[in-house]
């Protein structure tokens, strides 16, 4: 039996690919979330974005279709005009990707090696915002103290401050903002890269930030891995004066997300207070060994369904193990937030 949810969802879709010339009678769905995605003919997948988002999603199409003239390997968009707009959603049209398997942390580096290299994007990119949701994540959050948050709004503005005055670095150039393994997809002809949500134009350190901080903060990423994803990269950000400012905007973000799931999830609250003592000097110096968060992922199919993505990053072998080749094939063509919390904790 179809549920409400589903049947809204495919009213929205039906009428977007109507408009598109596109066939979905037999259109099946691979998940409904924040972002819905359906599997079409032809190797076709139909994105439909959380409400509000259209503006994201003409982002999204413009990013990919330059990165196409540039053949950089990511993702493509149908030659049709959209994003397309049915039941108050955006509604885009990707090729599919053929079976493939998560990106690698050199594989991560390698494509935003190529990503920072390509000339200056002809799009009207916003510089990056590192800091966008932090202060509302503070004001909302239930379970943290007076002090705490008033400490933590201080540190909001200190790291603000410092974020004007980064040290020179590397020349600016478009970022991903997002780059992790779970936006990777590796196919037999290579890796692709997936996700342009959030791309902008700024400091490409902050791309190299977020794999820098799984060794330094989270102490999940071994020591001889981050020396190979800066190998293939060509560089350890670790090594920039301007690190620790990054680093800091970085673990800020993770700490007010901890917050935020914090709400109803005791064990949350535990490492969201383990998060703000360490940022309050606490706990002595990096590594801290914080724990990533768990969140579950429901899927449309049973094989699918009650297993945990990670905070930001997945876990080897956290595959479904049931049809385990087709489920990968599923799960990160395009927009791999399933395996990441909707709400962007990195």
């Amino acid at each position: 039996m179809t549920s409400p949810r589903e049947a809204a969802s495919r009213w929205i879709l039906d009428a977007a690919a109507a408009q598109a010339g596109l066939d979905s009678t037999d259109a099946t769905v691979i998940r409904l979330a924040e972002n819905d995605l359906w599997r079409l003919p032809d190797q076709v997948v139909a994105r439909i974005a959380r409400p509000g988002q259209r503006q994201a999603a003409a982002k999204e199409i413009a990013v990919t279709r330059w990165l196409a003239t540039h053949r950089f390997p990511a993702v493509r968009p149908l030659p049709i005009p959209q994003p397309l707009q049915a039941g108050g959603r955006a509604v885009t049209f990707w090729e599919e990707l053929p079976e493939h398997r998560p990106g690698t942390v050199p594989e991560v580096a390698q494509l935003l090696r190529e990503l920072h290299r390509l000339p200056p994007a002809a799009l009207p990119l916003a510089p990056i915002n590192p800091f966008i949701r932090i202060a509302e994540r503070l004001a909302s959050a239930t379970r943290v103290s007076d002090d705490d948050r008033a400490w933590l709004l201080n540190h909001l503005a200190e790291l603000k401050a410092a974020w004007a005055e980064l040290p020179a670095g590397l020349p600016h150039c478009v970022v991903h903002a997002d780059a992790w393994t779970g936006n990777v997809a590796t196919t037999t002809t290579g890796p692709y890269l997936l996700d342009f949500e959030r791309t902008a134009f700024g400091p490409p350190e902050w791309d190299l930030t977020s794999t820098a901080v799984l060794t330094e903060t989270f102490s999940i990423l071994p020591a001889r891995e981050y020396a190979a994803f800066c190998e293939a990269y060509g560089q350890d950000v670790t090594a920039w004066t301007g690190y620790p400012i990054m680093r800091g905007v970085r673990e800020l973000r993770l700490t007010t997300f901890a917050l935020q799931v914090a709400s109803d999830d005791d064990a949350a609250h535990t490492e969201a207070h383990y998060r703000i003592d360490c940022l309050r000097g606490r706990h002595g110096p990096h590594p801290w060994q914080w724990k990533e968060l768990h969140q579950t992922v429901w899927r449309t199919r049973p094989a699918l369904r009650n297993w945990t993505s990670r905070e930001g990053r997945l876990r080897r072998g956290q595959w479904p193990s049931q049809n385990a080749a087709v489920d990968r094939s599923r799960m990160s063509w395009v927009d791999p937030s399933w395996g990441r919390n909707s709400v962007g904790a990195m």
